[in-house]
């Protein structure tokens, strides 16, 4: 399938997968383009955000998206899949269960990051949980394309989950397990110590060769998920053993 990504605001990964980074938070979308279905991957901070990346990936593609993986449960990766009625969503086991418990923890933490109080109020009421959980590897055929869910967390958050997609290049879209644009961020959730071996199951994942789309910033090879991994083993003193 032939997508003009660049000419939507798209960045071209390969000729399958590319990705946006959304304003205000630099936060990563990403998209897989199969012959039967499409993947978005984390749906933007609010409704209205959803609402703009569905109507650009709808012009991309032709097509609806039919599929959602949420990489973590942060606000701004996941209170704007209530834009996309109909599609599949999936996370790793428990963020259901941490979702539905958490909705004023999460509208807290997006006023708190500047959304406005009624925008996160909305996207909050409105607050859509993973339908499917994934507590290993999951394989999402979208035609043409397998694209493997899998497992990695905890690090960043309690349920991280990655998106591999081969192609001509391989792909991992790597959600806030890796940043780019700024020191990677330790919340109340975050599990320090595991951290660097979560980054060990990316690079298993994806090699030396592929591409790893950070949850923000710029896209990096294995070099920089290294260099993150080292600088996070001594930032939490994880033996290296």
């Amino acid at each position: 399938m032939d997508v003009h990504w660049e000419g939507a605001g798209w960045e071209r990964l390969t000729g399958r997968a590319g990705r946006r980074r959304l304003p205000v938070w630099d936060c990563t979308v990403g998209l897989v383009v199969g012959e039967d279905s499409v993947l978005l991957i984390d749906p933007g901070s609010c409704v209205r955000e959803g609402a703009q990346v569905r109507a650009e990936a709808e012009r991309l593609t032709g097509r609806h998206v039919t599929h959602i993986a949420f990489t973590h449960g942060h606000f701004d990766h996941v209170l704007g899949a209530a834009a996309f009625t109909g599609a599949e969503v999936f996370g790793a086991v428990g963020l259901d269960s941490l979702l539905a418990a958490g909705r004023e923890e999460l509208r807290e933490d997006a006023v708190r990051h500047g959304l406005a109080e009624a925008e996160a109020a909305q996207a909050v009421d409105l607050l859509v949980l993973p339908r499917h959980s994934v507590s290993g590897e999951w394989t999402l055929e979208l035609g043409g394309v397998q694209v493997l869910l899998a497992n990695v967390g905890p690090g960043h958050s309690g349920h991280d989950l990655a998106v591999f997609v081969p192609g001509e290049r391989e792909v991992v879209f790597c959600g806030d397990l890796v940043e780019e644009s700024g020191e990677p961020l330790a919340g109340p959730d975050a599990t320090p110590g595991q951290w660097p071996a979560a980054l060990d199951r990316l690079l298993s994942l994806g090699g030396d060769d592929a591409l790893y789309v950070p949850g923000h910033g710029a896209v990096v090879g294995a070099e920089f998920v290294r260099a993150q991994r080292a600088t996070l083993a001594a930032r939490f003193g994880v033996s290296e053993a």
